[in-house]
């Protein structure tokens, strides 16, 4: 039978030593970054959004409209900035607009 721990922890600190021990972090990682897309980018970009795709540190993300491909072209750095923000830390180091 395993031996109980007696010092309490708190949930946080339970769960982040679950997702470490199981090297779960880059999945959780590519469902907030394409929840920080929709949040930050709104519903106008997000309807002509085909693809999301975290690979590694770049983000991939996949236009239905080359118009709106070009005029993001422009703000790819403000982007990266904001969707770090939003996720409150750097995993995005590159953004790929495709």
């Amino acid at each position: 039978m395993a031996r109980r721990d007696a010092d309490p922890k708190s949930i946080r600190d339970v769960l982040g030593a679950f997702v470490e021990k199981n090297k779960l972090q880059k999945g959780i990682d590519k469902v907030d970054v394409a929840e920080a897309w929709r949040d930050v980018m709104g519903p106008a970009i997000v309807k002509y959004t085909t693809q999301i795709k975290l690979d590694g540190d770049r983000l991939i993300i996949q236009l239905s409209s080359s118009v709106l491909r070009e005029e993001l072209s422009y703000g790819k750095e403000k982007i990266q900035r904001n969707l770090n923000e939003e996720l409150g830390r750097e995993i995005i180091k590159k953004v790929i607009l495709r």
